[in-house]
């Protein structure tokens, strides 16, 4: 399997998770909005066929987790894929939110 490389973009209101290979012009990406104070909600999972089968949304998610543990934020579950490994995962409840604005 080949290196998966993942980066953050954050603006003031909204921001990606990117996740580049080598040798593949093309990237994933989870999107994110700021929803208010320590809460952003996931709300696109996208992953381009040249991509496929490499695990590279479960990267993006497992990155996005790890930020929401090391800063303190919350994730609203927008995104189905989110959603649904989300529902799979009782053990990240402290990670997800339904609240806009809710404090972590």
């Amino acid at each position: 399997m080949s290196q998966i490389t993942i980066t953050k973009e954050d603006g003031p209101r909204n921001g990606r998770y990117v996740a580049r290979i080598d040798g593949i012009d093309a990237e994933g990406e989870i999107t994110f909005t700021h929803r208010g104070p320590g809460v952003i909600s996931a709300d696109h999972t996208g992953v381009p066929d040249a991509m496929a089968g490499q695990g590279v949304a479960k990267a993006l998610l497992n990155d996005l987790l790890e930020d929401a543990r090391q800063s303190g934020f919350r994730i609203i579950p927008v995104c189905p894929y989110v959603r649904a490994q989300y529902a799979r995962h009782p053990e990240w409840a402290e990670l997800f939110t339904t609240k806009p604005g809710e404090d972590p």
